[in-house]
């Protein structure tokens, strides 16, 4: 009689000895399927501390303010979603590169299904003009860190993981170590 173990070994050997379109379809349908998101949490660049934070109210309303986020397209790089979906919902053009990968980068939104990839990022709030198409965000504005309006829960708890509003601290981080959101410079 085999161990599991063995019986392990031999299923491993008997997968990698099919042709590669064959694992690779069998890998396709037995693995999770996620999408992936790009969120923008953009800081006011002239706010003293703890700053302001550019938050979204959303359709429908009533369920509290977001970030700007979307999901990416298809090949589409992160920090590119990240700065697309912050132009569309927001009006507010930041270069991919400018963005920081947040630490830890990809958060499993707490629905299932969808891992937000997260970056940071900063923008002057007196010249840089809000703008929203008043379909699918109803408003945007600016916000002190310390005094946050009604956030949804995806977002209080995103924000939470990266020490930040009222669930700062509250869920602990992907990693053995404290999650930090990025310092990020004036320009």
């Amino acid at each position: 009689m085999k161990t599991p173990r063995q019986l392990r070994g031999f299923a491993y050997q008997a997968f990698y000895g099919l042709p590669l379109p064959v694992r690779r379809h069998l890998a396709r349908l037995l693995s999770p399927k996620y999408l992936v998101g790009a969120v923008a949490v953009i800081r006011d660049a002239e706010a003293p501390a703890p700053g302001r934070l550019l938050l979204l109210l959303r359709q429908p309303p009533g369920r509290g303010w977001g970030l700007p986020a979307g999901l990416l397209k298809r090949r589409e790089l992160p920090a590119v979603g990240a700065a697309r979906e912050l132009f569309e919902e927001a009006g507010v053009r930041v270069e991919p590169g400018d963005l920081t990968a947040g630490d830890p980068n990809a958060i499993v939104h707490p629905n299932g299904g969808v891992v937000d990839t997260v970056f940071f990022g900063a923008v002057p709030a007196s010249s840089t003009p809000l703008v929203v198409d008043g379909g699918e965000v109803l408003e945007a504005a600016w916000f002190p860190v310390d005094d946050l309006p009604k956030l949804t829960w995806p977002t209080e708890r995103l924000l939470g993981i990266y020490g930040i509003g009222p669930r700062a601290g509250e869920f602990p981080p992907s990693l053995n170590r404290p999650a930090t959101a990025p310092h990020v410079e004036e320009k």
